[in-house]
């Protein structure tokens, strides 16, 4: 098959498209054939040689897919050949094929085309383990989102707003910020041009928000703690900002805060299966109603994945980037 091979870390051109050995599944595998798949800011990070694959897994980039099964593995009992799926991987989606644990895989949701599909593993899973599953945004609390323009800000304005959220968004510019507002965003603010800890207090009468989706760290750690009402928790998914940094203890105590991170790729695959499992019960059915909707930014021939890496590191998309083998 074919696969993008990072042929050393460094800039977009280190990927090049290579003929590489076919993915052998194991008993509780499945192969896809892939049909899409798409770009992650991790995937730039692994591109760089900061990001090791985790063990036993596909030495290609590619985090998510969709595509149709090719073959089961022979303890697989609910999947067949001919599904047409989607999946959250370890790596490997930057192929023509890849083989992936059978509890990582979703079937397509009604409405949404195979290639669509391909936006939608990564975001739903990292989304709903957050804020949902760990930081319990419940009906009724304010949400502030922050990058509410890439494909997990996308997502999570839609879901929020789906389970009864006020919505809380920052971006770098106005056109962003209108798309997020288009997509049931409640408050937007340009982090270039606003203090967001000002406007957030604005906004909720001096309070603060209930929950933060953080992609930036280390730079608005202390502004996230700012932010924050009475027993809010602050949930980091990224270090774009930065990964060290000073900060004053007091507003965590004063305000009974919760400060939790995680990540998606390193969990055992039993943990990835619960939380697909989980995604499939409380997103699946938001997704079948058109409540939340594919964003879909750009797509790229797999050829040019180093286009596509391009295009995500300049910030100028909204949403998600695809690759079609």
């Amino acid at each position: 098959m074919k696969a993008i091979v990072i042929t050393t870390p460094g800039d977009p051109e280190v990927l090049q498209l290579q003929e590489v050995e076919d993915p052998q599944i194991k008993d509780d595998e499945v192969l896809i054939r892939v049909e899409a798949t798409a770009l992650n800011r991790a995937d730039t990070v692994q591109r760089k040689g900061s990001y090791p694959t985790p063990k036993g897994a596909s030495p290609y980039p590619g985090l998510e897919c969709s595509g149709t099964i090719e073959s089961v593995g022979k303890n697989v009992s609910r999947w067949k050949v001919g599904d047409q799926v989607c999946a959250l991987l370890s790596g490997g989606g930057y192929a023509e094929k890849v083989a992936v644990p059978a509890g990582q895989v979703l079937s397509v949701p009604p409405g949404i085309s195979l290639k669509d599909a391909a936006s939608f593993p990564e975001v739903a899973c990292t989304v709903w383990s957050t804020i949902f599953m760990t930081s319990r945004l419940s009906a009724g609390e304010t949400l502030l989102i922050h990058g509410g323009s890439s494909g997990i800000g996308t997502f999570a304005i839609q879901i929020a707003k789906y389970r009864g959220s006020r919505v809380f968004v920052t971006a770098g510019n106005e056109v962003k910020l209108a798309f997020c507002k288009g997509i049931g965003a409640d408050v937007g603010i340009n982090y270039k041009t606003e203090d967001f800890v000002a406007r957030v207090k604005e906004e909720t009468g001096g309070q603060g928000v209930d929950v933060i989706l953080d992609c930036m760290g280390a730079s608005y750690y202390q502004k996230n703690l700012e932010s924050l009402n009475f027993d809010g928790r602050l949930f980091i998914i990224g270090f774009q900002g930065g990964v060290s940094t000073e900060f004053d203890l007091r507003p965590l105590v004063g305000k009974r805060l919760t400060v939790q991170g995680a990540g998606l790729r390193n969990r055992s695959p039993e943990n990835k299966a619960f939380i697909i499992n989980e995604v499939e019960k409380n997103v699946w059915p938001a997704i079948a109603e058109g409540k939340v909707k594919p964003v879909v930014y750009k797509t790229f021939p797999l050829s040019q994945a180093a286009e596509g890496h391009r295009l995500m590191e300049s910030n100028q998309h909204i949403g998600k980037i695809l690759l079609f083998p």
